[in-house]
Parts: structure tokens; C-alpha cells; sequence
């Protein structure tokens, strides 16, 4: 199964790069606000989903664009494209991001970054992987040497108050914070030991499920903010190595609000 969604990752980055070679001849439509999807994000979409139904007709769907489809205990979830405004504005830190499901657990991941033809590749209790070489989270021990990935809200600001005071307190007890804007592949790199911790707020399932397998594949830790499993649901994430993931937990506690603790409630 991995085999065949690194096939779809990279049918989907060749599409992708060959279409940002003229970014100016592209379909772009705007879903809501600070929201895009151009021609690219379908195109690369359709190849994943008929590489994979090709080899497993019989498969759920789960993706970005066209929804759900199919109803299986194995259930491919799929971000064609996930960093499209930064796509299309030839800034270059986007990729593909496919991930499965067996009986709503994580199984399988993949990671393609078309721009550096870096490939992040898991399967569970089996190691992750770049290039297939293997990777380990990094071996920082506090928060205040950390180099921590976020994201910032950029079309529901619901949670705006919340992360703007997550923002401040941990600009001040970390190394850095870093925003590249594509959550797939901040966990990529998270894994890969390039960043110690990364939290976001509001994600879809798409954006974070096969980054989330590579991170505890590479010995990390993820859950949402109160330390629970609840993340794929509602998208409120932090991942980190075991010893920033503690602290990182901690540092954004004092942020949490009940909306935030449980996603049913209205923020406020």
C-alpha cells in the first residue's frame, strides 16, 4: 500500500511542478476567504485518487477537494496540494500529502515535497523515513533551545485571542518560532529533526494525518492541546520530541480555553 501511494505522490508533484513553471496560466478560485483552489489542486487530486482506486478499488476516500467517497475500514485521506497560496505565489514550501487509515487508525504516510524531490514515508510500527533513509525526531531537551513550527489562522480567527497569546508567551521561551505554511510538511520536518515542536490550530484531517504518522514513527509525540488523541477530529494540534512535547504542552496551557479543551463549545 505504501508502494502505491508514493506512486500517487509523485504522479501529483510532476503535475504540480510542471504547472509552476507559468503560475500566470493557472484557474485560481477562491473557496472562502484567504481560501484558494486552482486547476493544479484537482488535476493533482484526480491522479492520486485514480492510482490509488486503480490498485484498491474498493477503498474509502477522504480528500481535500472532492470529499468523502466510498465507505471501507480503509480510508485513504489526501491533500493534493497543501500550501496552494504559497504555490500559487511561487514561494517554495508546498507538497503532496497521502495518508490511509485502517479502522480510523493511522497506517500509512507519505510526504512528497516536489520542489527538493523530497519523499517522508511511514508505515506504522515500521520507522519513517526520508528518501528512505530513516529518520528520528531531534534530541533537544528544553523548550528554550527549541525550534518550534507553527501555523497561523488565516481563515477562521475564532481561535485568534488564543493563539495570539500562545504566540506571545512562546516567542519568549523557545529559539524560534518558524510559519513556512504547510502543515504536512512542518511535520515532515519535525520528524525529520529539523524543528523540536510545532502546534496549529483549526487544521483538517488532510493537512496533518500523514505528518502526524511520521512524527511518532520518528519517535515524537502529537495530540491535541489538552494532551489527548482527539486531533484528526477537530484539527487543534501539538507534536514535538518527548522532551519539548511536555514543555511545548505546558507553555500553551495557560491559552487553552474551554472552547479550545472542547470543540463542541462555541469559543468565547
Amino acid at each position: 500500500m505504501l508502494n502505491t501511494a508514493v506512486k500517487a505522490a509523485r504522479r501529483a508533484g510532476g503535475i504540480i511542478n510542471r504547472a509552476s513553471h507559468d503560475l500566470s496560466l493557472l484557474t485560481v478560485r477562491i473557496k472562502r476567504d484567504n481560501d484558494f483552489v486552482s486547476e493544479v489542486d484537482h488535476k493533482a487530486e484526480q491522479a492520486i485518487i485514480d492510482t490509488l482506486l486503480t490498485a484498491y478499488p474498493k477503498h474509502a476516500i477522504l480528500a481535500e477537494e472532492s470529499g468523502v467517497t466510498g465507505q471501507s475500514e480503509y480510508q485513504w485521506v489526501i491533500d493534493p496540494l497543501d500550501g496552494t497560496t504559497n504555490f500559487l505565489h511561487g514561494f517554495p514550501q508546498y507538497a503532496v500529502s497521502i495518508a490511509l487509515l485502517h479502522k480510523g487508525q493511522l497506517d500509512q504516510a507519505v510526504v512528497y515535497d516536489p520542489v527538493r524531490n523530497d519523499l517522508f514515508t511511514a508505515s506504522r510500527g515500521s520507522g519513517a523515513f526520508l528518501n528512505e533513509r530513516r529518520i528520528r525526531v531531534s534530541k533537544r531537551e528544553r523548550l528554550q533551545d527549541a525550534l518550534v513550527g507553527t501555523g497561523f489562522p488565516y481563515r477562521d480567527f475564532t481561535h485568534l485571542d488564543a493563539y495570539t497569546g500562545m504566540f506571545r508567551d512562546l516567542v519568549q521561551k523557545c529559539s524560534g518560532l518558524r510559519r513556512p505554511g504547510s502543515a504536512s510538511l512542518d511535520l515532515a520536518w519535525l520528524a525529520a529533526g529539523r524543528t523540536d515542536g510545532f502546534f496549529e490550530l483549526g487544521l483538517s484531517p488532510w493537512d496533518i494525518a500523514a505528518g502526524c504518522l511520521l512524527v511518532q514513527e520518528a519517535g515524537g509525540l502529537v495530540s491535541d492541546f489538552t494532551g489527548e488523541s482527539g486531533y484528526l477530529d477537530h484539527g487543534h494540534v501539538v507534536a514535538g520530541n518527548p522532551k519539548v512535547f511536555a514543555q511545548l504542552l505546558q507553555a500553551l496551557a495557560p491559552h487553552v480555553t474551554p472552547a479550545l479543551k472542547n470543540p463542541a463549545l462555541k469559543a468565547g
